[in-house]
């Protein structure tokens, strides 16, 4: 009897679980042949950029100027040909066009994993710049090394960089997959849609947030806790959140925001200002201004 009693329950949950108003928005319905993204091959993903950008810091750790173009060569063949699976996976599961064929996808999908390898020399520029902007920023940093090994800023501004290429590409869904891994690895979360400058860095790290639609310029340092954020942002008719509108602050050229710092709404945080710890912002800051708890306790009893 209890057997019956347990198989009755479970066949009433798998009913349950089944029943298609209840699974309509939750359960991706993939056609057959069109692959789903897959955690394990978008670690490997990164984990060969990471190679190719940082050779000898990330993968294969005896290489030399010899061996180098070798492990260049592989590493990117490998990566060309992640990349296709799942920028096809992503265009698969990101509202496809339904007159699109798998074939057709996956020849774009090809073009957009070419596309992508050949960024890569510019990505590593731009992230040789993150490095220099962390190990200038941070007495305790002893060399380049340190930072790349231990820095949890370069493992999540890389991923960052990585998905905001992605993104630029017209990719669906993974660049938000690889920043969200980002966000799980050091506890940083920054939108790959986010628009960031040239030697950023962000000290300690865990706990900042950069919105979809922030925007940094060069020579931005964040310390933890920092939040560039949107306020609460208006509906339509329907009741609806708005998207796509600009809700994110902007941030000038080398400017210094201290920790738990919360700066929403589309501001502007003028070139060279700084911004005390610990402080609500939502109105703009000059070019040059210091704010502290002071001063903003002053201008709010104005």
């Amino acid at each position: 009897m209890r057997k019956q009693k347990h198989a009755q329950s479970i066949r009433e949950a798998v009913e349950r679980l089944s029943d298609h108003e209840s699974v309509r928005v939750l359960c991706n319905r993939q056609q057959e042949g069109e692959p789903m993204p897959s955690a394990k091959e978008l670690y490997e993903i990164i984990d060969l950029c990471r190679s190719l950008i940082f050779p000898g810091y990330f993968g294969h750790s005896r290489i030399d100027i010899d061996t180098l173009p070798y492990h260049i060569g592989v590493n990117t063949e490998k990566l060309f040909k992640l990349l296709i699976s799942q920028i096809l996976a992503g265009m698969c599961s990101g509202n496809p066009q339904q007159d699109e064929t798998i074939e057709a996808r996956r020849e774009k999908a090809k073009d957009l994993a070419a596309e992508f390898v050949a960024s890569l020399p510019e990505l590593r520029r731009v992230l040789a710049t993150d490095v220099i902007a962390a190990f200038n920023g941070d007495p305790a940093a002893e060399s380049y090394s340190e930072v790349i090994f231990c820095y949890p800023a370069i493992r999540a501004i890389s991923n960052y960089r990585i998905a905001h290429r992605l993104m630029e590409l017209g990719v669906p869904l993974i660049p938000r997959i690889i920043s969200e891994m980002a966000h799980s690895e050091t506890g940083i979360d920054i939108h790959p849609a986010a628009t960031i400058g040239e030697y950023f860095t962000i000290d300690h790290g865990t706990g900042v947030v950069i919105g979809a639609t922030a925007i940094l310029g060069n020579n931005v340092k964040l310390y933890q806790g920092v939040t560039l954020g949107a306020k609460s942002f208006p509906l339509d008719e329907n009741g609806n959140p708005i998207k796509g509108i600009a809700r994110h602050p902007i941030i000038g050229d080398n400017v210094i925001i201290y920790s738990n710092a919360t700066i929403l709404g589309r501001i502007t945080i003028g070139e060279g200002a700084v911004i005390g710890g610990n402080i609500w912002i939502t109105d703009s800051v000059a070019p040059g201004e210091m704010v502290t708890q002071s001063k903003a306790k002053q201008k709010k009893g104005e």
